[in-house]
């Protein structure tokens, strides 16, 4: 695990609570939509999904990337912002 990694902490700042609490729900989002992505490769490569549904699939996880995007530079946060160190179990994404 690299030490110099910045640890996300809360901070009880008001300034910066939401904005942290924004991070946190995007980083939650990104997991999600990475598991997500995951599982429909997975189901592609069994076989069980036809190309109308791989065509569906990949347009809402487009879709939600774009979105977790658009939300993270609308608060000024860089992508590698939502991989948030989980201390000794190692970095989230």
């Amino acid at each position: 695990m690299n030490s110099t990694a910045p640890v996300f902490r809360f901070s009880i700042d008001p300034g910066t609570a939401e904005r942290d609490l924004a991070r946190l729900v995007l980083t939650l989002v990104e997991l999600v939509r990475r598991l997500m992505e995951a599982q429909a490769l997975r189901r592609m490569e069994a076989g069980t999904v036809t190309e109308e549904e791989v065509e569906r699939l990949g347009q809402a996880l487009m879709g939600t990337r774009s979105a977790v995007t658009g939300l993270c530079q609308t608060l000024g946060l860089a992508p590698e912002d939502l991989n948030i160190d989980l201390g000794p179990l190692g970095r989230l994404l």
